[in-house]
């Protein structure tokens, strides 16, 4: 792994590097309806393979120090947060409360798989 950031923050950084190409490739287009769908289909691929070798790296090095559920549970969180913020920037939708209620919930599952009870 590279020595440049510590084998706890590696992954993360990998992972949200990565939410941003697949949360792109999945929401991109929602902007353009007029591209056609196989052109999007096409883009989005693109876009995909790039969290591709984000995202098994992030597994890969993150195994070192985390278990496959932390791995996980941490690539949903940041998913949220990333789509959170690309839906209110990008697509401008606002959040709403309940949507914030939920991710909240989310959240709070995340606690507990970091946390022996």
């Amino acid at each position: 792994m590279p020595a440049a950031l510590s084998p706890y923050l590696m992954p993360i950084a990998l992972l949200i590097g990565s939410n941003l190409f697949m949360t792109a490739a999945w929401y991109w287009h929602l902007k353009f309806k007029e591209v056609p769908l196989i052109s999007v289909i096409f883009i989005s691929w693109g876009l995909a393979f790039v969290e591709y070798c984000l995202a098994v790296p992030a597994n890969r090095f993150g195994s070192d120090v985390y278990s496959a559920a932390q791995l996980k549970t941490m690539q949903e969180v940041i998913t949220l947060v990333i789509f959170a913020l690309f839906s209110t920037f990008y697509l401008k939708e606002a959040l709403t409360w309940s949507q914030g209620f939920g991710f909240l919930l989310i959240a709070a599952g995340a606690f507990f798989v970091f946390h022996k009870l």
